[in-house]
């Protein structure tokens, strides 16, 4: 076992991941001070939103001025999902830090999601090296792999296959690499197995876990995946979010909830809790009717708590 990470990233993905799962469309300036509550919280990266047809997620269009307000936010890392090259080309030339390209390990997955083959999307991913290399700018592209752990559609995923698509992504010029618990079928053994290879492949370069809460072991899972030293999670407020592809799905990761454990753990995390249990109740005004979860909002912090902002 590798020692806890002694500082981690919460990267708030609600935006995207988030609002993406829900019928109801958040208007721009909500979103804004959205963004503007969470960074004065103190969580230093967000995914904003995805450069995806407004017809096809029409929660999701406003992208481009969500991303124009998040730079002006100091010390603010603002990324986005981007599904192809002309996704990309957007994503340059608005200036966001960190384009985040989905693949999914399971074939099956990723034709019904994405209508391409995982080697189609390394294929895509080259291309948009190409593009970044060319354009002059310095957006980081990362290749997210979901379906990590299985998949509702074809059911076993191969972790050898999980491999070989994070080695063909870094191979096309992906600059850091994820992986995805899509649709909750991970565990902490098997998170510890896989993010204990995907380290010894690529190192620094993976970047992330991203974990669905959808049988109540995402928190488990992002334990197991520490102890491999892994020092980045995604996470939506209030466990908003989902996959399609996953019936029954109860949402990601809760960005309070983590980064609680986190920073009851003593780790660093450079997050005020009162100030996100706040913001979630905001949003949680803003999103009635929807399905929100996680559990930190309803008991508070406990007495033994020695501080709601663990210094980063």
């Amino acid at each position: 076992m590798t020692a806890l990470p002694p500082h981690v990233v919460v990267r708030e993905v609600g935006l995207r991941d988030g609002l993406q799962s829900i019928q109801q469309v958040l208007p721009t300036a909500r979103k804004i001070e959205w963004i503007q509550d969470a960074h004065a919280a103190g969580q230093r990266e967000i995914e904003v939103g995805s450069f995806v047809p407004a017809r096809l997620l029409p929660q999701l269009a406003d992208t481009a001025e969500l991303v124009a307000f998040a730079r002006t936010l100091p010390g603010l890392q603002v990324s986005v999902l981007v599904p192809n090259l002309q996704g990309a080309e957007r994503a340059i030339a608005c200036g966001a830090h960190l384009m985040l390209i989905p693949l999914s390990a399971s074939h099956a997955h990723s034709l019904a999601n994405l209508r391409k083959t995982p080697d189609d999307v390394v294929a895509e991913v080259a291309r948009m090296r190409a593009a970044r290399d060319a354009s002059g700018a310095k957006i980081l592209i990362e290749g997210g792999i979901g379906t990590a752990f299985g998949c509702t559609i074809q059911g076993r995923v191969e972790p050898s296959e999980v491999l070989r698509c994070m080695q063909a992504l870094l191979d096309a010029g992906a600059d850091r690499v994820s992986i995805a618990d899509t649709v909750g079928y991970a565990n902490p053994a098997a998170v510890q197995e896989l993010f204990g290879k995907a380290r010894m492949l690529a190192g620094d370069r993976f970047w992330c876990g991203h974990f669905h809460d959808t049988r109540g072991q995402a928190l488990a899972n992002v334990y197991a995946a520490l102890q491999t030293g892994v020092p980045r999670y995604d996470a939506t407020l209030a466990g908003i979010g989902g996959c399609p592809h996953a019936p029954g799905a109860s949402g990601n990761a809760s960005s309070e909830d983590l980064a609680y454990m986190l920073a009851d753990m003593g780790i660093s995390t450079g997050i005020d809790i009162e100030a996100l249990l706040a913001l979630r109740q905001k949003v949680a005004g803003w999103l009635q009717g929807e399905s929100l979860h996680g559990a930190l909002w309803q008991a508070g912090v406990s007495k033994t708590f020695a501080s709601t902002t663990v210094p980063a």
